[in-house]
């Protein structure tokens, strides 16, 4: 088991790396953010079950276990090893790097939703125009279809909310012991707001997007149960 955490901890490590070394391989930003975003879930993951099955309990017991934590990307490079204090510390690093991955998925949210505005009114154009053939269009009427249209699948309350649980967790992290509990409430209000966007959603990518937000919330949700 141990050996097998640490061998998908170091695939991990290689990716992010990679990402952020060779990100040229992987053209477009967004794809790159939410590959080394992943990875970093898993190495955060995997860090866990290191803590949760060869380490100690955090509070009581008078054996002091240190643990390994691993940054290297070199698989022959031996990781460094932590108190329980140092370790968890590492772990909500890496779960902050993971919020900020987020950050980057929510604003490519917004920068697509004006688009698919755009996108609708001058389908709609197009599709009148063969309807009416020479005859003039209602210029006001298709502001109006645009205005429902762009009601209907506006999330701007949802981003703003989820933005501002991202940046509480951020700092609820970065804050003293006795966190686990607000920190779960923290992810929960998130996968709402998640789940409102993906409802809404009326565009593949946009979609896409809501998904890869839900599954990370999830796999944060499941990391800072171990944090007390």
């Amino acid at each position: 088991m141990y050996r097998c955490l640490f061998t998908t901890i170091s695939t991990a490590n290689v990716i992010i790396y990679n990402t952020e070394v060779n990100g040229g391989n992987i053209p477009v930003k967004a794809d790159r953010d939410i590959i080394r975003g992943e990875a970093l879930a898993v190495r955060a993951y995997c860090q866990f079950d290191v803590l949760r099955l060869f380490g100690q309990l955090p509070k009581g017991g008078k054996i002091q276990v240190s643990l390994p934590y691993s940054y290297s990307h070199d698989i022959s490079t031996l990781p460094k090893y932590y108190t329980y204090s140092e370790y968890v510390e590492n772990l909500k690093k890496d779960i902050i790097a993971k919020l900020d991955g987020m950050l980057e998925t929510v604003a490519c949210i917004e920068e697509r939703s004006p688009q698919i505005v755009a996108e609708y009114r001058e389908k709609l154009e197009t599709k009148v125009k063969e309807l009416l053939a020479d005859t003039q269009m209602d210029e006001g009427r298709i502001a109006a279809e645009v205005v429902i249209f762009a009601d209907k699948i506006c999330t701007d309350e949802e981003v703003v909310r989820l933005k501002s649980h991202i940046k509480h967790m951020k700092e609820t992290l970065e804050s003293a012991d006795g966190i686990g509990r607000k920190l779960d409430f923290i992810a929960q209000e998130m996968n709402r707001e998640a789940n409102t966007i993906l409802s809404k959603a009326n565009d593949l990518e946009v979609s896409n997007h809501a998904i890869d937000l839900k599954t990370e919330i999830e796999k944060v949700r499941e990391q800072i149960q171990n944090i007390e």
